[in-house]
């Protein structure tokens, strides 16, 4: 786990090592362990290494092979990397290190581009390849390690984080008015854009070549795809017992590491049942939780706090536990700091997971986390119901679109927006990227299980990908490498395969509702339930208590909603209250005061919003001063 830097003047022209290494060292958080770069001339690779497998000198980046023709920058974990070792070692080649980043070296170097289909892994890395004068490209499946990029007259500059991005002279800060846009509406970036205009993130499961001469633009290839379709349908118990296998495979795969992991446990199934794995391989293993003061909240609030839980299992685990317990104001002392490392805006409060990671920071340099299940297993049955009943595929992308407006629906934007900026969007509209993300996926026949099926890759090609880029940040902020371990190919592609009636036990009542009838009905589906991941709920109970494969779904959230309009009311206030504050630029204080004031009043819960416009207030303070 590293971060990774690099400059290709693809003209010809010379880089500047100084500049190299002035990029490298804004992400020292990245990698505190050891720096190394490499130029040629026109190319150059800076590198900051957090040591996780093999801690020698040995594991040295950026790497070259042995005839010097190739050489990486690597960002990862390859958690199959012994086996192809041993595939590789059996066909002739010599091994100098015990590191992963030889293994993708020597990959590339035997395969080529198609080496990336044999990763299992989370990754991002550069190879310049001299015998063609070409640089390779690639990023993980799933999106769970950053690579952005700046191309423009004739100079690539790519880096795990921005702000790196940002330290090259040919780039300025602008912010660009369609990310925004799709900011503000979905409370994330679903296209590969970024609110920095002219910076871009390399898409997940996509690599790219760019050649020496070539001052086009990046053209990338999606190398992987998330596919949910059923194949021949099994018996419940045949995918019950296939779960419970690959499950602990997963887990057990992403134990390999030279130094301590740890793992962070809430109250839940998913970090429990992690947990209870790795506690029967690494002895006294660490465990992480993160709790709130609930002694202002109300409402649903009142259960956010899961430490009772969480010490629950820790104790029938055996594990030495750990936890930070937050209150209101620790949001206000951290968010100048959260929003330097997030630098790209995405979904959530999410500084509890920037406490917990800093928390688990102190004691481990690995932590596994529960992401990705919810995703892959329909763990928000609220959601996918709203889009289960529809006349045709296009009503269907008009209900889902108008749900997926988290934060400002369309028919508030001219007032949202200022004038000028209200313009530049009105070419860009956010549902034509809603729809680009789905519209492939439709076939002429569309099922009720294929709608939920639609939803489920909508949510792992945006909502997923957010959490994961914010889970990196805020980890990486801390020097601290997060696993996950429901990301594991063969649990992927096992979970796509499952049917949405495995998954989901009230499918065949929503089809019967009335979706626009009001009332306790539909608010049975839509907020307080516990359905959803039921084949998952079935399998993990061997690993956990049934008290927690039967709960209520619950997501991980501070008490927002009661603090905003409590101890945080007058901090709100002075940011967002005043006409002068920064974002006022972009959009016009009366609308956004006349929400905020919804939230105080208790009309409506903005906590969303608030939490987003707090957000990108700080983002003009610190990247536009």
């Amino acid at each position: 786990m590293c971060g990774i830097t690099g400059i290709f003047n693809v003209d010809g022209r010379p880089i500047s090592i100084n500049i190299l290494r002035k990029m490298t060292d804004v992400i020292t958080h990245r990698g505190p362990d050891s720096e190394g770069y490499w130029a040629n001339s026109f190319i150059g690779f800076g590198h900051r290494r957090l040591s996780i497998i093999d801690l020698s000198p040995l594991g040295h980046q950026p790497m070259q092979n042995d005839d010097g023709s190739l050489i990486i920058t690597y960002n990862g974990e390859l958690y199959n990397f012994m086996e192809l070792r041993v595939q590789l070692e059996a066909l002739g080649y010599k091994f100098h290190s015990k590191t992963d980043t030889e293994v993708i070296l020597k990959s590339y170097e035997h395969w080529g581009k198609e080496c990336i289909y044999k990763f299992n892994g989370m990754f991002a890395f550069a190879i310049w390849n001299n015998r063609d004068n070409e640089l390779f490209i690639a990023r993980d499946r799933y999106g769970v390690k950053p690579l952005y990029y700046y191309f423009k007259n004739g100079v690539f500059i790519f880096a795990s984080e921005i702000k790196a991005i940002l330290k090259h002279p040919d780039v300025s800060v602008n912010v660009s008015i369609e990310a925004l846009n799709e900011y503000f509406s979905f409370q994330n970036v679903f296209s590969n854009l970024t609110l920095f205009e002219n910076i871009k993130i390399l898409p997940a499961a996509n690599m790219a070549v760019l050649k020496l001469g070539n001052t086009d633009s990046l053209k990338t290839f999606e190398y992987w795809d998330f596919d949910f379709s059923i194949g021949k349908e099994k018996s419940e118990n045949e995918y019950i017992c296939e779960l419970k296998r690959l499950f602990e495979q997963a887990v057990n795969r992403q134990l390999v590491s030279d130094v301590e992991i740890g793992s962070y446990l809430s109250g839940g199934m998913d970090s429990g049942s992690i947990t209870c794995i790795a506690a029967k391989n690494i002895e006294h293993l660490k465990t992480f939780t993160c709790g709130f003061d609930l002694s202002s909240a109300s409402g649903l609030e009142l259960g956010y706090d899961e430490r009772t839980k969480a010490e629950f299992l820790s104790n029938k685990y055996k594990t030495e536990h750990y936890e930070v317990i937050l209150k209101a104001g620790d949001m206000e002392r951290v968010m100048q700091y959260l929003i330097w490392h997030l630098e790209d805006l995405r979904i959530g409060q999410s500084y509890p997971n920037y406490y917990v990671s800093r928390l688990a920071s102190k004691f481990v340099k690995v932590v596994l986390s529960g992401s990705g299940g919810d995703e892959l297993f329909a763990g928000y049955p609220w959601r996918y119901y709203r889009a289960v009943v529809n006349d045709s595929k296009d009503h269907y992308i008009d209900k889902y679109y108008k749900y997926w407006q988290r934060l400002i629906p369309d028919s508030y934007k001219p007032k949202f927006y200022q004038p000028d900026i209200y313009k530049r969007i009105w070419d860009y509209p956010t549902k034509e990227v809603f729809k680009k993300v789905l519209i492939h996926k439709m076939g002429d026949e569309i099922s009720h299980e294929d709608y939920v099926n639609l939803s489920l890759y909508l949510e792992t090609k945006t909502f997923l990908h957010g959490v994961l880029l914010v889970e990196d940040k805020l980890s990486m902020a801390h020097s601290l490498e997060t696993r996950v371990p429901f990301l594991d190919n063969d649990l992927v592609e096992f979970a796509m395969r499952v049917p949405v009636h495995y998954k989901l036990k009230s499918l065949s009542e929503v089809i019967r509702i009335n979706e626009n009838e009001p009332g306790p009905k539909t608010e049975k589906f839509y907020y307080h339930t516990n359905d959803g991941k039921i084949i998952m709920r079935k399998a993990l109970s061997q690993f956990v208590p049934d008290s927690y494969t039967t709960a209520v779904k619950q997501g991980f959230s501070a008490p927002d909603a009661s603090w905003f309009k409590g101890e945080s009311i007058e901090y709100i206030k002075n940011l967002l209250m005043n006409n002068k504050a920064r974002l006022y630029d972009y959009i016009q204080p009366k609308l956004v005061h006349e929400l905020i004031n919804e939230h105080f009043s208790g009309k409506t819960n903005r906590r969303l919003l608030i939490w987003s416009l707090l957000c990108f207030e700080w983002w003009n303070r610190i990247f536009k001063p």
